[in-house]
């Protein structure tokens, strides 16, 4: 089985709040961050899937790790912006499958633009065994959870 693309309109998004914690001493988002508001919504859009990650290792054995990422800054988040942070899946394959991800800023919402493109992401995870680590095919059930 190889990869393929797939071809979901969904797109899901979560809300993100930036606390002094997020920034470096100018108010600015720290860049590593960004990683982790993507893994936040990636967890996020996996439970609405009825994929929680506690869940998946307990029933499957396995759970995802994340094997790859590619991210590209374009605007600075800063200290109490409210940011969307958005979950595509955009290909799949039988051990791991790229999620596209975009951080939007909601602050400087126009109504030709309702939000701000700050920062991109392709993150692509993977299936291990939860107890070697080692990877493993994703079963088949969470493969059909995630073409619907």
């Amino acid at each position: 089985m190889s990869r393929r693309a797939v071809q979901i309109e969904r797109v899901f998004h979560w809300p993100v709040r930036v606390y002094w914690e997020d920034t470096d001493a100018g108010g600015i988002v720290f860049y590593a961050n960004y990683l982790k508001f993507f893994e936040r919504a990636r967890t996020e859009w996996l439970r609405s899937l009825g994929l929680g990650q506690h869940r998946l290792r307990e029933e499957c054995g396995g759970m995802f790790v994340v094997a790859e990422t590619h991210v590209k800054y374009h605007r600075p988040a800063r200290l109490d912006d409210e940011l969307v942070v958005t979950a595509h899946l955009s290909e799949m394959g039988p051990a791991s499958m790229t999620i596209l991800q975009q951080v939007l800023s909601k602050n400087e919402q126009t109504p030709a633009s309702p939000t701000e493109l700050l920062c991109t992401g392709s993150i692509r995870i993977g299936w291990v065994d939860a107890a070697t680590l080692k990877p493993a095919k994703i079963p088949n059930n969470i493969l059909e959870t995630l073409k619907q």
